[in-house]
């Protein structure tokens, strides 16, 4: 490739970039204050739309077993995007708990799917740090849900549809940790599935135990849209780009490390 178009790439994704972060950061810092959300919720949407766009770019501009990678991370955020429109309410019918739970679950069954290719293709498959990961995830996310939705609450449909979604998100946080392990590069990665697994816990205490403390709303987001962002970003890892602003936000993230 020309290295004025892989400089023409890295300047569109870095736009991108901080364009979600001014739709996102920016709705907080000037939105209208109210009881649960500074965010507008056009902001919301428009910093997933972003992300979806950011997905599909990286997409186009990877190839080989990246390209593969990026597929799914694209359609994975395509769908979480559906799940955002989903709980704001655009579609008909109102807001959609359900709907937005399934489009979230089918979007992170992409995720994963493409991790587990990524990982067999690039030998980084430890089965005893993949399969350790799931196990610590599970458990705790398990333990959670009893606690924080379960315990002490009439169930119903949405009581337990809760806790085979949670435990899909806790897969993809698993696996992502379990590459981590192998290669420090997916720090990123893990963190931002750790954070959608956190925003959906607060999301789901809100729902189902009542929680309630000023702008948890934005609270959900701010952690759900970093959260998304890292893994759409992550395919970063794949695809090198000069002076591409993923891999910096992905070195500051392993910075932990």
């Amino acid at each position: 490739m020309f290295p004025y178009l892989e400089n023409l790439q890295s300047d569109w994704l870095t736009a991108l970039l901080v364009l979600w972060a001014i739709f996102l950061f920016g709705g907080f810092a000037f939105g209208r204050e109210s009881a649960e959300r500074r965010i507008p919720r056009w902001a919301r949407m428009a910093s997933s739309a972003t992300l979806v766009l950011a997905g599909w770019s990286w997409y186009l501009f990877a190839s080989g077993e990246a390209k593969s990678y990026a597929l799914f991370i694209a359609t994975g955020m395509t769908l979480g995007l559906a799940g955002d429109l989903f709980l704001a309410g655009y579609f008909p019918g109102g807001r959609n708990v359900l709907g937005g739970i399934a489009a979230f679950g089918l979007g992170h069954v992409f995720y994963i799917v493409g991790m587990l290719r990524f990982s067999n293709q690039a030998g980084l498959a430890d089965l005893g740090q993949r399969w350790g990961a799931l196990l610590v995830w599970w458990v705790a996310t398990a333990v959670i849900w009893y606690f924080l939705i379960f315990r002490g609450q009439v169930a119903t449909t949405l009581h337990w549809a809760a806790l085979p979604y949670a435990l899909l998100l806790a897969s993809t946080t698993g696996l992502a940790t379990g590459l981590a392990l192998q290669n420090a590069s997916f720090w990123g990665l893990a963190i931002g599935a750790a954070l959608f697994l956190l925003s959906d816990f607060i999301l789901a205490a809100e729902l189902f135990a009542g929680l309630k403390f000023k702008f948890i709303g934005d609270v959900i987001w701010l952690t759900y849209g970093p959260g998304q962002m890292l893994i759409v970003y992550s395919v970063a890892n794949q695809v090198s780009l000069p002076n591409s602003a993923a891999s910096q936000i992905l070195q500051i993230a392993n910075l932990t490390q």
